[in-house]
């Protein structure tokens, strides 16, 4: 299938590595593969990488990159740091990598990523949103559909609150295997969905209004599964 996409397709920075299950139980030395993003509609100014291999955002415009290609069944270790109060962001896993309409976010299962003040700088008709959303929420967007494990809605929240706030770094370890996703949060894994009606696809980076800083981006591919044509993001040019 070939997208009629219109965004950026520019390679904009190389950042964190990939590595496949039988190097890593071999124990075989070879290198681990860069991986390189590509531009879908933020700019160059976006996103720097620093010297010591952190990845900065200043999280404007809104928008995505994407990995230069796209990923099945793999495990995601991040860690990330939010700079500011309220700050948004998170990585879209299974993405077709191509927003449509006036949303500058594209489909896939979005791994969420709010810094803690978020609710209390977001009221709705003066109330709070629940404590559980900045904890690493997991939810289905622009189509793509989930079952949640823990549902508040048709997202999926985390049972145990973990995420740190503002300065500091926390960790994610996201497994996506087959539809179903695991997420560990600080070193325990709290939430889950499964039946994703997309899983095969891209991952993308979000820049969502707010500084982010994100390093020890690793990820190791697992075998493929039994995944149909319907079930996989249009590949781009």
């Amino acid at each position: 299938m070939i997208s009629n996409i219109t965004f950026s397709q520019e390679v904009l920075f190389e950042f964190g590595t990939s590595k496949s299950m039988d190097a890593v139980i071999s124990g075989s030395k070879a290198k681990e593969i860069p991986l390189k993003w590509v531009d879908v509609n933020t700019t160059k100014e976006t996103w720097t990488v620093k010297k010591d291999g952190t990845l900065f955002s200043t999280g404007m415009p809104i928008g995505v990159a994407r990995s230069e290609k796209q990923y099945e069944n793999f495990i995601l270790h991040v860690e990330w740091k939010h700079l500011e109060p309220g700050g948004n962001s998170g990585v879209f896993v299974w993405s077709g990598a191509n927003p449509k309409g006036d949303n500058p976010l594209p489909d896939g299962v979005e791994v969420q990523m709010l810094e803690l003040d978020w609710v209390n700088l977001n009221l709705r008709d003066g109330q709070k949103p629940p404590i559980a959303y900045v904890h690493g929420e997991l939810f289905g967007v622009q189509g793509v559909k989930t079952t949640p494990d823990n549902p508040r809605g048709e997202r999926s929240k985390s049972i145990e609150n973990r995420a740190k706030g503002k300065g500091e770094w926390n960790t994610y370890d996201v497994v996506c295997v087959d539809g179903v996703i695991k997420l560990s949060v600080n070193g325990k894994f709290v939430n889950g969905i499964s039946k994703s009606t997309q899983k095969k696809g891209y991952i993308c980076l979000e820049a969502e209004g707010a500084k982010i800083e994100f390093r020890n981006f690793k990820i190791i591919e697992l075998a493929p599964g039994v995944t149909s044509a319907e079930e996989t993001a249009a590949l781009l040019k």
